[in-house]
């Protein structure tokens, strides 16, 4: 069977059980603080399984996809080096919320498995939970009485917590497992060694394919278990072990799932698949990353620095890494595997047709971009073990890859171990804690137990239609963030605060009890579908009614700057073109943030136009219309745009304001009168292929021509009043050109006169010529004189300090052999100095500047510079 008929045949056994069948839902989560990505079929009906939402039925089946690269299910280490283990995966799952359960989820299983897909029983083996005296759980007895009725008790092994009690993560919904395992292997090794011993062994012929999860717990905060209100089942087979099974191969890589894109491989970098043991674990490597990244961003999620972008990068830079090293690719390439995979697959998951061109713009970019840092970072890692006293290099030296050269540390991992090293963890460990700490604090929190005062099973949202409500506080726990400190998380009977969501920043306002305390809602958020309200402390009268209201003034605001971005939505379609797809908002009272689709930057006339088109709709005063709890169907019919990566449900909320009509669940203007005006204050790229606006309306427009109006007169006064002030003020900017252009040649000489003199001072420590001085020279005559000094030396060491405008300034000259051989960064040599005049910096390897508010720190930073080469 084909991979495309093995999944069909999944979800067309379940429909015959009664099953509903849904598509996949997007694989970065919004909405869930555990976790960052889907990384099993269970995560996006999490809501459901914690009561806080209704499934569309009691039975649902779907391919999921799933990414298992961060927290307490990473398989990106195991990825290419065996034949089993993906980042990327489609997990076939069948759900039952409180419908049927242990008998009948095993019982489908085995039909499934021995009937319809036809696969021997004699090469299956099952697991049952053994019980575990910590949690206080028992031996699943039930499920192993189940069981001996499809396969014999020998056949039928026990357990532990690890392997066959499933978490999705440190907190959730969760139950012991029953696993299947299938075994693989010849008839002459099966002789050889029972598979039963291999079970869970990591064996490559001897997996597991299929997980059958009784959810009964949930696992709080403090590590216990509570039972969940019913019973759920959840199940996830492997789509990419579950086809290398059917289509009788030894490999997920040889199942038709990978051998396109590996033929493409092979194709492209002039390599032979299955002759070089190097070049096979970078073939996988790179075939199983690209689909990783593909859908990553095909679901609305873009390489960056921080977050769920940071791990697509770290992917992606993996990917670059085999190539440019085992494959001998020195530019970019991975994006032409783009075709191949949307050629694939996107007849299960049409996303990836929609996104195609989007997608390979971005990995190109990504991949040049790190392309061009590589090959100078491999050279720095070389020098770092060939100076390494020892086979474990400094921890240190590992965070320096990463902060200066963007070489996560996983893969510097990756590099040591093949030429036989390890690195410090402990050192990299603290260099990094270090680097948190000069930077933002971590936003994390740390949370209680939910304290419940109320039995209440569906919160209701009443904040379309008001702005205050009389509300019970159903539950309450405190959370602990180094943000932040302590606060209070409140969830109310119903509420009229919007929570963060669609882009929209959550709603502030205060409760007021009939004592008339008073309690300030800082924020709200939407955690697993439930409206959470943030408060620094907690209610004194904790049981009583309360008054919640919602700052009326913000969320004016805050509307008419999420009803502009559905206006200029439509705007940029119309100017730009049908193919812009909007990839990102933040609507906040004081100013909104587009990002979108497009390949090109938008030019002045474009922006004009797009602002004219606002406009004229604001002047139009187009009324409201909102179609509510209507089928999707029937808000796509009525032309409404549906984002991609945003998971909808079977009914939508439309909203429309003429000719624009979207899916959202924003809150927004009654008229787009009330809107006042749009002003684009800037636009730019934020990636490959996207695009960002930044804008404001209403307030926001009427104090910035007021600041502009105040600054123009301003300006005249400073041009004495002059009647053309532009023309004024060009002539001042041509005047002190040419002062620059005296003085920069003034400074040249200066600097030539100054270098002879320097050449005598310089002096030999451990074989390199060193100097550290105070000079009387701007920074960019000092980069000068160190560049010159540089041609003449090869083994030079220079610190240059001089104050301007009563800053003080640093500048460190290292020569490049010198760098190598002795390991020194110039970069981190003034960040460290920079400490002495109250500032930081940095730089390059080679040369590197600081700058503080500190001058008289210059003649003690120069004191210490010789410490670096003694």
């Amino acid at each position: 069977m084909k991979s495309q008929d093995i999944r069909q045949k999944f979800l067309d056994f379940f429909e015959s059980k009664q099953h509903t069948i849904v598509p996949s839902a997007p694989m970065v989560l919004k909405d869930d603080p555990t976790l960052m990505f889907v990384n099993s079929g269970m995560a996006p009906f999490k809501e459901y399984f914690l009561g806080n939402g209704q499934p569309k039925s009691n039975r649902l089946a779907d391919s999921q996809k799933c990414l298992r690269v961060s927290g307490k299910h990473n398989d990106l280490e195991e990825v290419g080096y065996d034949t089993y283990h993906h980042t990327l995966f489609e997990m076939l799952g069948n759900w039952s919320f409180g419908d049927y359960f242990k008998k009948e989820a095993i019982a489908w299983a085995w039909e499934l498995l021995t009937e319809v897909y036809g696969i021997d029983k004699d090469i299956l083996y099952v697991t049952v939970f053994e019980g575990d005296n910590e949690d206080g759980t028992k031996l699943d007895q039930e499920a192993y009485d189940i069981w001996k009725q499809y396969i014999s008790e020998d056949r039928i092994l026990m357990g532990n917590k690890k392997d066959n009690f499933w978490e999705m993560g440190d907190q959730g919904p969760c139950g012991p497992c029953s696993e299947i395992h299938v075994d693989i292997r010849s008839a002459e090794e099966k002789a050889k060694v029972d598979g039963k011993s291999l079970v869970n062994e990591d064996h490559p012929q001897v997996v597991e394919i299929w997980n059958l999860v009784f959810m009964q717990y949930n696992r709080k905060a403090d590590g216990s278990l509570e039972v969940l209100p019913s019973k759920h089942i959840d199940t996830g087979m492997g789509f990419e072990r579950l086809c290398m099974v059917l289509q009788d191969v030894q490999s997920n890589y040889d199942t038709d799932v990978f051998t396109p894109l590996i033929r493409e491989i092979e194709t492209i970098t002039d390599t032979d698949y299955g002759k070089d043991n190097q070049k096979d674990v970078a073939i996988r490597v790179i075939s199983d990353h690209v689909r990783a990244v593909a859908f990553s961003i095909a679901d609305g999620q873009l390489p960056s620095n921080n977050g769920a972008g940071y791990v697509i990068r770290r992917i992606l830079r993996r990917a670059v890494r085999y190539g440019f090293t085992f494959l001998d690719k020195k530019e970019p390439f991975i994006y032409r595997l783009v075709d191949v995979l949307t050629k694939q697959m996107s007849k299960a998951f049409p996303e990836l047709k929609a996104q195609k061109q989007l997608i390979e713009n971005v990995i190109k970019e990504e991949e040049a971009s790190f392309l061009r840092t590589l090959d100078q970072g491999l050279i720095l890692l070389d020098s770092i073990i060939e100076t390494s006293s020892s086979k474990e290099v400094s921890g240190a030296k590992v965070f320096e890859l990463k902060d200066t050269y963007g070489f996560p540390e996983d893969l510097t991992d990756l590099i040591l171990r093949e030429k036989g090293y390890s690195y410090n963890k402990k050192e990299f460990k603290l260099k990094l804690e270090e680097q948190q700490a000069r930077g933002k604090q971590a936003s994390a929190l740390q949370s209680d137990d939910w304290t419940v005062l109320i039995e209440d099973e569906e919160q209701e949202f009443i904040g379309y239609d008001a702005l205050e409500a009389n509300v019970k506080i159903v539950r309450y726990r405190k959370v602990t963030s180094k943000k932040d400190g302590e606060l209070y998380q409140l969830v109310f009977n119903l509420t009229p605060f919007y929570a963060e969501g669609g882009g929209q920043v959550g709603d502030k306002g205060y409760l007021e009890d009939v004592h008339g305390d008073v309690i300030y809602v800082l924020d709200t958020k939407k955690e697993n579908n439930v409206i959470i309200h943030f408060a620094k402390n907690l209610p004194k009268h904790i049981n009583e009614t309360f008054k919640a209201v919602v700052d009326k003034m913000q969320r004016r605001r805050t509307e008419c700057n999420h009803t502009a971005t559905h206006l200029l939505h439509q705007a940029l379609r119309e100017v730009l073109g049908t193919h812009i797809e909007q990839k990102g908002s933040a609507v906040h009272s004081k100013y909104l943030r587009f990002d979108f689709s497009h390949f090109s930057k938008v030019t002045v006339e474009e922006l004009r136009e797009v602002e004219d088109f606002v406009n004229r709709r604001i002047e139009g005063k187009l009324p409201f219309e909102e179609f509510r709890n209507i089928p999707i169907q029937d808000a796509l019919d009525k032309g409404a745009l549906a984002l991609f990566g945003e998971k909808y449900g079977d009914t939508v909320r439309a909203v429309k304001f003429g000719q624009s009509v979207e899916l959202c669940g924003g809150t927004h203007v009654d008229n787009t009168a009330d809107i006042w005006h749009f002003k684009i204050k800037s636009e730019g790229a934020v990636a490959s292929g996207i695009r960002r606006i930044e804008a404001i309306t209403n307030d926001a427009v009427k104090d910035f021509y007021s600041e502009n109006n105040r600054a123009y007169f301003e300006m005249k006064d400073l041009l004495n009043n002059a009647k053309e002030p532009v023309k004024a003020l060009q002539n001042l900017q041509d005047e002190n050109a040419d002062l620059k252009k005296q003085i920069e040649a003034l400074l040249k000489d200066k600097a030539k006169n100054l270098k002879g003199d320097l050449k005598s001072e310089l002096e030999t420590v451990n074989g390199i010529q060193f100097l550290a001085k105070k000079v009387d020279l701007d920074i960019a005559g000092i980069k000068d004189l160190s560049f010159e000094l540089g041609n003449e030396f090869d083994d030079l060491f220079l610190l240059f300090g001089t104050e301007q405008n009563g800053k003080a300034m640093l500048s460190c000259y290292i020569s490049k052999s010198v760098v190598v051989d002795k390991g020194l960064n110039a970069g981190n040599i003034v960040r460290e100095l920079g400490k002495y005049i109250q500032g930081g910096g940095g730089g390059q390897p080679f040369y590197a500047t600081a700058g503080g508010k500190k001058p008289e720190g210059i003649e003690e930073a120069l004191m210490m510079a010789k410490d670096y080469i003694m």
